[in-house]
Formats: C-alpha cells, structure tokens, sequence
C-alpha cells in the first residue's frame, strides 16, 4: 500500500544520518524506535560464522521485549573478535542513554564489509544525532530505509493492514540485500543448540529486514507467525545462496491497536504478515547484484515440503540455470537435471515443466514448441517456470534472479 510505510504503525519513530562509515554520502546510522517496550521476535542467520551484533541480538529478543533498533550499514562488524562485542555492546549502550531506556532493550544490527573494526567514533556520533532527529514521518521512514543500504541499488518497502472489528491494524517493513543473499534464519535456540540445528538443516546472506506493527500480540505468537513467514519469503530468496555472518529479521509490536486474540485475527494477521514479507523477498530478487530479472521458480506436485523446497532451490541457485535465464535461453534440460540433482524423490517421466507458460518438458521427453516465441518470452523482467512433479501434494516457491556479467564485476571489485 502506497500510502503506508514503517512508521505508520501506532507508535514508533525513526530517524537516520551519514556519519562517513560508508564512502558514499548517504546514510549509514539508523535507529527504529518504539513508544514503550514493544513485543518482539526476531530471526537471526545459522551460519556458524556470525557476526557480534547478531550474537547480542540474539541476547536481546529472549525475553520478547525490546524498545529500540540500532543499526549501521558499511561495516559487519563481523569476525572482530572480543572488541566486535564490545562494540556492539556499546552501540546499545550509546543508543538507550540517548533514547533513555534500558540498554537491554536495544537491538544492535550491521551490515557491510566483513573483518573490519567499527569506527567507533562516527557511530557514536552517528547515534547521538539520530536521536535528535526521532519522527514518524513517512520521510524518517525513507532515511531509515536508505540507511541500511549497502550494495542494494533501490530501498525496499512493504505494508499491509486488516480490520479487526471497527479497528485497523498496519503492518510494514524495510529491508535491504543485494549479494550475498541466501538466508536461512531461524528464531534463537531454545533447546538445541546452534550446532545441532545447523546440522538439521543445510546452511544456505546480508539480509537485514525490520517489521513493525501496532497490533497487540503474545510475544510465543509472534515468534511462531515470524518464522512461519520467514520460512516462506525471506528463507525462500536466494542470489547467490551465499548465508551471511549477519542475516537478522525483527518484528516489533508497540500494542497500541486491536489484540490477536481469536484464530480468525492470528489467521489475519498471518496473512499481512506473509503479504509484507513476501513482497520484501520479491524485492530483494529484483535488486540482486547485476540482476536485469526475477526468475520465479515453483515447484507442484511434490513428495514432500522439504522435496519441493530442496528442488526449487536446487534450480533457483544453479548457475547454469541463471545463465540461461540471463540469455533468454529455454534450455529446460538444466532446469530439469538441476531438480534431479536435489537429493529428494524426483521422477522426470512424470514431470512437466512449463516456461512462461509454455510446456516445454513433460513425462521425460521434450515438447515441442517454438523456441524463438519461447526466448523472447523469457527477456521480460520477470519470469516463471513450474515444475510439476505429480509426486504428492507439497509445492515451494523461490525468487531468485539471472547471473550477469555485472554480477562477477561487483564482487571481484567489491572489497578493493
């Protein structure tokens, strides 16, 4: 919704400065901030690699409160060692003296050039004069959207709301990824332990997004609709599968609106949810690192969720797939092998894959088809392809985008 944005939720402010931590003039400290102390959850990358401000974020979100974001763009602050926590520790600190809360209910987050020690001395100025510029407008919102930019060439933003009674409820988010892009975030362990759960599921990068609502919800329900959404818009992106050292999503809830008090509004809420979360996955394929389209890969039919999951993936992240993609190229048989490849229960003599709605593949064998319509369907700027397997009831989508040329230019240049 157009008219809508981060801060149009009951309750929240937002402001954003440069303070010289990225070279390009445009701002790179932020701070997200909440009336009272909102309900929060939040999902962090399963990298075993993870930067400091994901290990204090991580602290931060297990009593299901929080009152403010801090964040800064340019530099992770990933792979510092004791002084990245310190650090960390001390972004919180400066941002609840400045904002007078508790410095355990901030949430520290950065992203940016990994193995490099934060300039302290411009974050704290940055967050001392972000605090002077608190407000709710949709301009704070725009300032604090650019100001987790790093390589993304467009900010990213979503909203949605929903009756409940008489009363709205809004729903909105900002994130940010360009490259480095395949996460695989979880909630906080509770009784397994990172290592354990890294081992349950393969680990799949800087995704940041932040969440804000005026809803009223229970902090185990909030987690529970966050993960669920995740898992079907943020964990489903992927560019390059790359996990980051500092993939972190957070939704805060200032409360000041209707409860979720009944199945009907939780099933409500979790379809805004999905709806902001999902356009913010959309958008981050859009802006991949020398993208020129989104290529939507759906997967029908399948066996099982993870067999649909694990073979729309399998496609969405192989090169070759991408490359094609990136030339207009209606070669259905790396579509096809990708999905064969993806060690889950794949029989191709049942299978038909359609490209921009043309059957290309079906039960084995090649359909014929007229490959020039087929190629020209393919330069638009977003492209399907289906793949239905006829295997069970279970279906996956993945956004992803085309290898370009571009793409290999902006990472080898990246760090230098």
């Amino acid at each position: 919704m157009a008219d809508l944005h981060l801060l149009s939720p009951r309750g929240f402010r937002a402001a954003a400065v440069y303070a010289g931590i990225k070279s390009k003039q445009t701002p790179d400290v932020g701070l997200l901030v909440c009336e009272a102390r909102a309900t929060v959850a939040a999902v962090f990358t399963r990298n075993l690699v993870i930067a400091a401000p994901v290990k204090v974020g991580r602290e931060r979100v297990a009593d299901g409160r929080l009152r403010a974001v801090v964040v800064n763009a340019g530099n992770a602050n990933a792979c510092t060692g004791r002084q990245g926590e310190k650090d960390a520790y001390r972004m919180c600190d400066l941002a609840a003296a400045a904002l007078g809360c508790e410095t355990g209910d901030v949430l520290p987050s950065s992203t940016g050039i990994i193995g490099h020690k934060l300039p302290m001395e411009k974050v704290e100025r940055g967050i001392l004069d972000a605090a002077t510029r608190l407000g709710d407008s949709h301009e704070h919102a725009l300032l604090f959207a650019d100001a987790i930019l790093t390589t993304d060439t467009k900010r990213k933003a979503a909203a949605a709301s929903f009756k409940v009674g008489r009363e709205t409820i809004t729903l909105a988010g900002v994130c940010k990824g360009s490259g480095m892009i395949g996460p695989r975030m979880a909630l906080p362990a509770g009784g397994a332990s990172l290592r354990k759960q890294a081992k349950a599921r393969p680990l799949h990068a800087t995704m940041l997004a932040y969440l804000t609502t005026d809803a009223k919800v229970p902090a185990p329900l909030l987690r529970n609709l966050l993960s669920s959404a995740s898992d079907a818009s943020f964990n489903a992106v992927t560019v390059d599968d790359h996990m980051s050292t500092n993939d972190t999503a957070a939704l805060l809830a200032s409360g000041l609106g209707p409860a979720i008090d009944s199945p009907r509004a939780a099933a409500n809420f979790a379809a805004a949810l999905n709806e902001v979360c999902q356009s913010l996955a959309y958008q981050i394929a859009a802006d991949g690192e020398g993208a020129t389209k989104v290529v939507i890969v759906h997967v029908k039919g399948a066996a099982s969720d993870v067999a649909a999951h694990a073979m729309a993936r399998a496609i969405a992240n192989s090169p070759l797939v991408k490359c094609a993609m990136h030339g207009n190229d209606p070669n259905w048989g790396r579509i096809v092998s990708a999905a064969g490849m993806a060690g889950v229960p794949f029989d191709p003599d049942r299978a038909t894959l359609t490209l921009q709605g043309t059957v290309v593949f079906r039960n084995g064998q090649p359909v014929d088809f007229d490959p020039t319509a087929v190629s020209q369907s393919l330069a638009a700027t977003e492209v399907k392809a289906e793949l239905s397997c006829r295997m069970g009831k279970s279906d996956a989508t993945v956004w992803t985008c085309d290898l370009s040329k571009d793409y290999v230019t902006i990472n080898a240049d990246y760090h230098t």
